[in-house]
């Protein structure tokens, strides 16, 4: 499987970056941590981001910015925007590591594309409804649940 392209978004709503930073912030605080100039930088190019960044991705722009930023920082960063609830990490079944935005989002699922990369994101009701069908059949409680579905894209079928 190829590497999906991943772009940083050309604008974004500044009310929605204010309002992720504010969360942001605040969780730094109640965990006595600093907003430095790198984690800031950081959390506003994860947010700009529009598709499932790699924290290499991350670097290699942020690295444009301050030369000597470690990668190791990048890591350090996105684990405490998970910890912060605003991303996840998502493993799509190639060993590499992404994140999603999880700040005002709503739950959807992954068609990922096996040739390309591609990663279709979709909302469904029929899903949705699925796992808490299962859950309660089977005396479950579930605390969470994602899907993602392998296969190939209609542009890769029409290219074989």
């Amino acid at each position: 499987m190829s590497t999906p392209q991943i772009r940083l978004a050309r604008s974004i709503n500044l009310q929605f970056m204010k309002s992720a930073k504010a969360i942001f912030k605040q969780y730094l605080r109640e965990k006595r941590m600093l907003l430095s100039h790198q984690r800031e930088e950081i959390f506003d190019t994860f947010m700009k981001t529009r598709n499932h960044p790699t924290v290499d991705f991350l670097y290699d722009v942020i690295r444009k910015k301050y030369p000597k930023i470690g990668l190791a920082t990048v890591y350090r960063t996105m684990r405490i925007i998970c910890d912060a609830d605003l991303a996840r990490k998502v493993d799509f079944g190639d060993g590499v590591r992404r994140f999603e935005h999880k700040f005002k989002r709503h739950k959807h699922h992954h068609l990922i594309c096996t040739k390309c990369g591609r990663i279709i994101e979709v909302k469904s009701p029929e899903i949705e409804r699925l796992p808490k069908k299962l859950a309660s059949q089977h005396d479950f409680s579930a605390t969470k649940n994602t899907m993602e579905i392998f296969g190939i894209c209609s542009s890769c079928q029409s290219n074989t």
